[in-house]
């Protein structure tokens, strides 16, 4: 048994403690940081605590704090020891402000590295004085630590406050009074329970006299914005309405297009440093990297210069069953083994990619949901799947070089085995369907996520079409928004000012063809409803993931994995907030009601979305998402992440069902109050007759009906994952419900 097992470890030594009768103590609290963290990987997770914390202990050495830990997102600090101080409460007062107001900082500029909604991120302060016990809790890890009532009393005054607020105790408001800052509190309204404590009186505490910076204002100040235009009657251009108060201000817009181009930029650089390892040049060449594919890939793969011409011919005509992918090869560079390097990246090029995005970023329009920023959470959460492919060392394999590659297995449960780099990087090329091996379709990947919603007016695609819009009748009635959005972007994307960095992308002519491949194919992934690409979704999951042929590994095979891979990215990117947070889910949720709302209020549906919205969630929840990450899962491509997205999944529906009603409610008085009434009447609206229990089983036909009223029959569109059919109900030709790729 270890020395420190001992029964009498420190038998001649008494420990280092002492009782501290004056102090103050803060726990600062990041709130929203669960949700938050839901949203990305571990490393991006460690990164925004390492910038926060060490900001506040630069401010904590600046003012004389006692930083004493850290727990998860929360930070303690004590004034009043090790050297007893009179001033303890004006020091801890003044020290969590300054948190306050620097936190903001961060987390703004921290946007560009870590995506949306990280400047959305606020502490929550909470405040006490009294004595504490404090020393050195000796043992395996020796740390300093505080106890005793005041420790527990501040950590339920930070749980009970307000995200940018900082709430005090009696004990530290009396404190202030006594230095003469009593004009630094505001008596919080009501009472608040405090575990262990009962009812207690808190303050609100924000210093104001010339310590301070003056710049620092009342981080809960809502944002004022300007009152929303007239709504046009017109589908063809109703999103182009000016929707003020679902705007994005300018900065914010900026740091959002910034972080794309983080991340397209990191995306690109690997895709050129891949070429450079090759001795392929930068510049655009026609005969480069053929033998990456063979001759009957490149062969239709080669542009058909007379169906360019056709004008009869769209972008869903250019859905392929199979997207062709390079084989693996001993000269394949592994993308795991490049770091992403922006600076290899000719400055050039770096103008023009950022000049592209903000010219994306301005297609966008300020509906509720089909914005920039829940965009930028599409690209987000595509890029976090991407970086979750299992990296080499996450794979066992058995067996020798020449034998077929095992599935690989969860993260956390690798061999011991060693084997030569070459033999897993090549298992883990034909495990991932060569999607790991592909920085080119990685980076194509990511761009669909990116113009995905382009010139989204907020309108599903049934509207579009039912009100006879020149979008419908251009694309034929099929795919609407997202064949838009397709030749918009690839429009702006082939202009001239983009040369250099369309040379950057493509390395050959094959490679451009594959590129835009890649992004129709992902594109018209996020049409869930069209029936034709049901189809080819579910012929070639029969096809690729037949169990007759589940270790075949013809080049077909693989490519048709992963072909339909890449489009469950895609798939799963587009409604991510479902398979993330509760938080989260709920916050894109009311985002797209509110769209749905203002499109029936503004007569662009003709069914009120409130009939049947609790319902909805819970049948989408049950036939598409769920199954869809469990496809995650299946597919053994993105490691845990397949169990995480899963969990998520199962949870929130759980909590739906639960909460969801309520929650409906909720989100019309929100609704109401953000339109000054502007809605129709509650009652009539939300026509919540308590007739449908979630315990009750219906027949599809019920659930259907339940959806709303009138001929439902009339109009069907359906959704499927490939090896099942799943039918989404329509109501007189509004679409029942659903996000992102469903409306689009």
């Amino acid at each position: 048994m270890p020395e420190y097992y001992d029964v009498e470890p420190y038998k001649y030594d008494a420990p280092i403690a002492d009782l501290f009768s004056e102090t103050t103590v803060m726990f600062a609290d990041i709130a929203g940081f669960t949700a938050w963290s839901s949203e990305r990987e571990p490393s991006q997770i460690f990164y925004l605590l390492e910038n926060v914390y060490r900001t506040f202990d630069s401010l904590a050495i600046e003012l004389g704090v006692f930083k004493v830990e850290t727990i998860g997102d929360c930070y303690v600090a004590v004034t009043g020891l090790p050297d007893p101080s009179n001033d303890h409460a004006v020091n801890m007062a003044r020290f969590s402000h300054k948190c306050l107001t620097k936190v903001t900082e961060v987390m703004e500029s921290l946007e560009a590295k870590l995506g949306p909604g990280t400047s959305d991120l606020r502490i929550r302060v909470g405040l006490h004085s009294g004595a504490v016990t404090a020393g050195v809790l000796r043992g395996e890890k020796s740390r300093f630590q505080l106890f005793g009532d005041t420790m527990n009393t501040a950590a339920h005054i930070e749980s009970t406050g307000t995200p940018g607020k900082i709430q005090i105790s009696q004990e530290t408001a009396n404190l202030l009074k006594e230095a003469n800052k009593g004009h630094w509190l505001t008596p919080r309204p009501g009472i608040v329970s405090v575990k262990g404590k009962g009812d207690m009186m808190t303050y609100w505490m924000q210093p104001i006299d010339p310590v301070i910076d003056e710049m620092n204002v009342n981080c809960q100040e809502p944002i004022k914005r300007k009152s929303a235009r007239r709504l046009s009657n017109n589908a063809d251009n109703w999103g182009q309405s000016d929707l003020g108060i679902y705007g994005i201000d300018a900065d914010k817009k900026t740091r959002l297009v910034n972080w794309n181009y983080e991340v397209l930029s990191d995306l690109l650089s690997k895709l050129v440093a891949w070429r450079t390892m090759k001795r392929m040049p930068l510049r655009r060449r026609r005969s480069s990297n053929k033998s990456m594919l063979d001759a009957a890939q490149i062969a239709m793969l080669e542009f058909d210069e007379d169906s360019d011409e056709d004008e009869e011919k769209t972008v869903i005509d250019e859905v392929s069953e199979i997207i062709f992918l390079p084989s693996y090869s001993e000269q394949v560079i592994p993308v795991s083994t490049l770091i992403a390097d922006a600076t290899i990246l000719p400055e050039g090029v770096k103008a023009q990619l950022h000049n592209y995005i903000s010219r994306i970023a301005d297609c966008y329009h300020n509906v509720p949901f089909h914005n920039l920023e829940h965009v930028s959470h599409v690209t987000l959460s595509a890029n976090k799947l991407m970086m979750r492919i299992i990296s080499p060392g996450e794979a066992d394999f058995d067996g020798s070089p020449d034998d077929p590659p095992e599935r690989p297995k969860r993260r956390g449960s690798g061999s011991s085995i060693q084997l030569n780099f070459e033999t897993v990087e090549k298992n883990l090329h034909l495990s991932t369907f060569g999607i790991s091996s592909d920085p080119l379709c990685q980076l194509a990947i990511v761009f669909s996520a990116l113009i995905h919603d382009v010139d989204h007016t907020g309108l599903p695609n049934v509207q579009l079409v039912k009100e006879q819009s020149a979008l419908a009748t251009k694309y034929k009635n099929k795919s609407v928004a997202e064949q838009n959005s397709v030749d918009i972007s690839w429009s702006i994307l082939m202009e001239e000012q983009f040369q250099e960095l369309r040379d950057c992308i493509f390395g050959s002519d094959v490679e451009l063809r594959r590129f835009r491949q890649l992004v129709v194919n992902s594109v018209m992934a996020t049409d869930i409803v069209d029936k034709k690409l049901k189809q080819l979704r579910e012929n070639r999951w029969a096809k690729a993931f037949d169990a007759s042929k589940s270790d075949s590994f013809s080049a077909d095979d693989v490519n048709r994995k992963a072909t339909i891979v890449i489009e469950y990215i895609i798939q799963a990117s587009d409604v991510a907030h479902t398979m993330q947070h509760w938080h989260i889910y709920c916050k894109w949720n009311e985002k797209l009601f509110c769209e749905m709302y203002t499109a029936y209020l503004s007569g662009h549906a003709a069914v009120d979305p409130l009939k049947g919205w609790y319902e909805g969630e819970i049948w989408f929840f049950d036939n598409y998402i769920i199954p869809l990450a469990r496809k995650l899962r299946e597919c053994g491509v993105f490691g845990v992440a397949g169990d995480e997205y899963l969990s998520y999944a199962e949870e929130n529906r759980k909590e739906w069902q639960r909460k969801g009603k309520g929650i409906v409610a909720e989100m019309l008085a929100s609704y109401q109050k953000r339109h000054g009434g502007r809605a129709v009447d509650e009652e009539k609206s939300l026509n919540m007759e308590n007739n449908f229990s979630p315990d009750k089983k219906f027949s599809k036909m019920e659930r259907s009906l339940s959806l709303g009223s009138g001929s439902e029959k009339q109009n069907q569109r359906s959704i499927s994952l490939g090896n099942g059919t799943t039918e989404v109900k329509t109501l007189n030709g509004q679409q029942a419900r659903r996000p992102t790729g469903a409306f689009a």
